[in-house]
């Protein structure tokens, strides 16, 4: 949607609202003002004037949710097939999430890290006793994880592999999506995120993904300190590797003294079928890494987790976040955490997960179209027969929209769909009939 200027002079008078509060125990009357969106076009032009443009969303303005449903300003209602880039695997606005954030709320949000709070070591134990590690360390974005995984590793290496000091070696992969800072780039492939953003951190070697022979030589260099992968690469399409590439990574690591440093924060939380993607293979990783669905989309939480060994290498002054740990955050990811086990999320994603499979590789068999469905639980993709740069995928993701469904493409012409996992078998076969439909019926 362009922006004209007779669009920008109205912005400021569209959607202002002027309210009159009145003080009736001291007699003031004070006058403040909010903004509200009266329609989409309102949004959009509000966005595109003072917003940065760093994002391309798909000309929609959410404004309510809940479960699998969105709704927009004008009132419609979509099926959400995004789920916040698997942040939201529990639906949106569970009540039991938004219970827990408002009662902790009400008694204490944030101390940061000079004091002790009273939920952070229960939320500590409760995430170290979901999966199976010594040691947490809660931080914000999906990014700052990462980040602080680098750092441990790094760390780990210098004290206990013995690697020289600033001669450390990480272990990546092509097509791999960490987040978007300036060290995670300087491991990435795409030259979206990389272009215009130099110089880069030295430290990282870039190998294929699903490539065990390529693992096996970087990993035998006696400077690496790390191999760190997505189990999925989710943002690069939804590639799964080959059965066994995870078991015979982590088997590569053990043998060089690696960790394995396990990305699942858009895989994990039993968005592909397991509570974690890597118990598909049974696969520790040294580092896990976690975001996104850890709080059920109601704030930024994420955590690394790890045994003594690796944790414990960190001293006091050495990495932080103001945020990072915060009560708010602690209970609302304890309570995000139960509510996939209590409702069975993951066995829930495992079976709609193969029946949605197989409605879109009938889909194949009906048009050319869709070419390849490849996913794992309700991880999933289709690849649109069309080159990479072109719009087809995202127009087709636009008619889904017209037909209250949405998503939203990948690299060109890959469109990924992942619902919450709350959604019913029933609604998923709705969800299916849509997409049928649409590409049935999509013309270039």
């Amino acid at each position: 949607m362009s922006v004209g200027e007779g669009d920008k002079e109205r912005i400021g008078f569209q959607c202002l609202i002027w309210y009159l509060a009145v003080d009736f125990s001291s007699k003031n009357t004070q006058y403040f003002m909010v903004e509200a969106i009266t329609n989409s076009r309102e949004a959009i032009l509000l966005e595109d004037q003072y917003g940065a443009h760093n994002y391309h969303p798909l000309p929609v303005v959410l404004s309510k949710g809940e479960g699998v449903f969105l709704w927009d300003v004008e009132g419609n209602r979509y099926y959400d097939f995004l789920s916040a880039y698997s942040a939201v695997n529990q639906g949106h606005c569970h009540p039991r999430i938004i219970n827990a954030l408002i009662e902790q709320a009400k008694e204490l949000t944030l101390t940061s890290r000079a004091f002790y709070n009273d939920k952070l070591g229960l939320a500590e134990k409760y995430v170290c006793e979901t999966f199976g590690y010594q040691k947490a360390l809660f931080m914000n974005s999906g990014a700052e994880a990462n980040e602080t995984a680098i750092k441990l590793a790094r760390k780990w290496g210098y004290t206990y592999k013995g690697i020289p000091e600033n001669e450390a070696v990480i272990v990546a992969v092509k097509k791999n999506f960490h987040g978007r800072t300036t060290t995670i780039i300087s491991a990435s492939t795409d030259q979206a995120a990389r272009k215009g953003f130099g110089p880069f951190m030295p430290g990282f070697e870039i190998v294929d993904y699903d490539n065990v022979p390529a693992l096996e030589k970087a990993l035998a260099n006696p400077n690496v300190c790390g191999l760190w992968i997505e189990p999925i690469q989710g943002e690069a399409g939804v590639y799964v590797p080959a059965e066994g590439y995870l078991k015979a990574a982590e088997k590569l690591c053990k043998q060089h003294n690696v960790l394995l440093m396990m990305d699942e924060i858009q895989t994990g939380i039993a968005r592909t079928g397991k509570m974690l993607a890597s118990e598909h293979e049974e696969v520790r990783p040294d580092l896990l890494i976690l975001g996104k669905a850890l709080s059920g989309g109601v704030l930024p939480v994420s955590v690394v987790l790890a045994d003594d060994e690796v944790m414990l290498v960190i001293k006091p002054g050495e990495h932080g976040s103001t945020f990072g740990g915060n009560p708010l955050a602690a209970v609302v990811c304890m309570e995000a955490l139960q509510v996939v086990k209590d409702e069975k999320l993951a066995e829930r994603a495992e079976h709609l997960g193969k029946i949605f499979r197989d409605r879109m590789t009938a889909l194949i068999k009906k048009s050319d179209m869709v070419t390849l469905v490849r996913g794992k639980g309700l991880l999933n993709a289709i690849v649109i027969n069309d080159t990479p740069k072109s719009e087809t995928a995202w127009n087709i993701c636009v008619e889904f929209s017209k037909h209250g469904l949405l998503a939203k493409p990948t690299h060109g012409n890959i469109i990924r769909l992942a619902p919450p996992l709350v959604i019913t078998e029933e609604q998923l076969h709705e969800c299916c009939d849509i997409i049928e439909r649409v590409i049935l019926n999509f013309k270039k």
